[in-house]
């Protein structure tokens, strides 16, 4: 029965046959969220990888390659699972010797020789330790009484502050890396005789984020100038004003950094998500920029402000979401995103002039085929219009004009993983400390998870960096705050 010749009542039950389809297939997906596994890892094996004049690879780097493009990770271990510990750590001995009685062979009656040792080590661990500096100025009188001469405070961070630079980088580390909140940081101090309220750390967070804020600015300006920056934002809560509830805030993310590993990490507070925000954020960037499809990226891309990359690992999750649409065609899709991740993956390994010709013979007839094989699905029809496999159908059709864009520039990715992972470490912050006190707040904690996280991606100590750049903050020269930034500091102490 064609559509024209459907009756009311035919008409009312492929409607109602359409939402029990869309619906199970939503209980399906809440069902593997709760239950099921979340991997997005294709089993199947491509028969041919597309690898034709780039060397044979092994079953075993094939294998590796396969976990590294994007799937499941197995964990080598190699040595890492070993305890450490610096050899200056002290040392204290526990003797233990054998009873009197016990030195004498029951046998012979003679006594037991010493022949050497057996050592157990372990690690004990004492409570952190704290002190007092006392900052003793000799006063000197003027003669003819004309006043006191002292010798000046040495310079820091905070005037007028009763926390070290060593204690106000412990602070801020516990807070932005290990997710401690003030409060609790306040008791683990009582805990040791040290009483400091939550209200005073709070204060001294925001003087330090104020304070540190010229470096955050520097580190923008070099995000911006980088050509290849990527994006993210996620909601934040923010203290209301006046009635003690929370209301939605936003904290976005930018990547970038003159390396093929970006180096920054730079955090913006904003009350909302609206696509002004976007604007300012990105004002004047003009290079290439990775994210997923939210509207404020896709709309600059179409103005032609910067080179858009979309995401394909976002891509791949629509497909991975459509189990019940079209199986075969599914499949086939899902194969093909997996070989161009494993080519990435071997473009990477080369210089960039090679990555660019290995996207441009390798990866480029891959999107080609995936082009053909969606327009075409589409094309033919009998796709129920409220189903998931018809949101991949449509999420891929809708970033065509974009979805070669990386194969163009040597440091272009295939994914906005980069700034993903950057936002992870909010999503756990936030069920800690569970939301920011005020706009100003947002804006203080976005500059120190700027220089927290950066010093985290470079794997370098937060602590020994905030404490060393504090103390020379500011008696720096203003136009040469670069060589603060957390990997120019790292050169500097040849940490990298």
């Amino acid at each position: 029965m064609t559509a024209s010749t459907s009756t009311p009542e035919q008409l009312r039950i492929n409607s109602l046959e359409q939402e029990v389809h869309y619906l199970k297939e939503q209980l399906a997906w809440f069902q593997r969220q709760v239950f099921g596994q979340k991997s997005e890892k294709v089993i199947e094996q491509s028969s041919q990888l597309y690898l034709d004049g780039l060397g044979e690879l092994s079953q075993e780097t094939s294998e590796e390659k396969q976990k590294i493009a994007g799937h499941a990770r197995t964990k080598q271990r190699k040595g890492q699972d070993k305890i450490s510990f610096p050899e200056d750590l002290p040392v204290e001995s526990q003797v233990i010797d054998l009873p009197e009685t016990e030195k004498i062979c029951t046998v012979t009656n003679q006594a037991l020789v010493k022949i050497g040792e057996e050592i157990t080590r372990k690690i004990v661990y004492k409570p952190g330790s704290y002190y007092l500096k006392k900052i003793v100025r000799l006063k000197y009188a003027l003669p003819q009484g004309e006043g006191i001469r002292t010798a000046p405070l040495p310079e820091t961070l905070l005037n007028r502050c009763q926390a070290d630079e060593s204690l106000l980088a412990d602070i801020i580390v516990k807070k932005f890396a290990d997710h401690l909140p003030l409060c609790r940081q306040s008791e683990i101090l009582a805990r040791q005789g040290i009483g400091i309220s939550r209200q005073i750390m709070s204060e001294w967070v925001m003087r330090c984020g104020k304070a540190l804020k010229p470096l955050f600015d520097e580190m923008t300006k070099h995000v911006l100038q980088s050509g290849n920056v990527f994006a993210d934002e996620t909601p934040i809560d923010m203290l209301a004003p006046g009635n003690g509830k929370t209301e939605q805030g936003y904290m976005w993310v930018l990547v970038g950094g003159q390396a093929s590993n970006p180096p920054y990490r730079v955090y913006n507070f904003r009350n909302g998500r609206e696509h002004s925000h976007a604007a300012d954020l990105l004002k004047g960037y003009t290079g290439v920029l990775h994210s997923d499809k939210y509207g404020a990226y896709e709309a600059l891309a179409n103005k032609k402000q910067f080179v858009w990359c979309p995401c394909w690992a976002h891509i791949r999750r629509k497909f991975i979401e459509a189990e019940s649409g079209d199986p075969p065609l599914r499949k086939e899709v899902l194969e093909l995103i997996k070989d161009l991740f494993l080519l990435e993956e071997v473009a990477w390994s080369h210089l960039p002039e090679e990555r660019l010709l290995i996207r441009q013979e390798k990866q480029v007839p891959i999107i080609d085929r995936l082009i053909e094989l969606i327009k075409g699905r589409l094309i033919q029809g009998d796709v129920l219009p409220k189903s998931k496999f018809k949101e991949a159908l449509g999420y891929f059709c809708s970033l065509i004009p974009h979805l070669k864009n990386y194969t163009q520039h040597p440091f272009a990715r295939l994914d906005n993983n980069v700034a993903e992972r950057a936002v992870r470490p909010l999503a756990i912050g936030r069920k800690n400390w569970l939301f920011v006190g005020s706009e100003i707040g947002g804006e203080a904690a976005a500059t120190l998870l700027s220089l927290v996280q950066s010093c985290r991606a470079l794997n370098i100590n937060p602590w020994e960096y905030l404490v060393d750049v504090m103390r020379r903050m500011m008696s720096h020269p203003a136009n040469k705050l670069f060589e603060l930034l957390p990997d120019q500091w790292a050169k500097e102490k040849n940490i990298i």
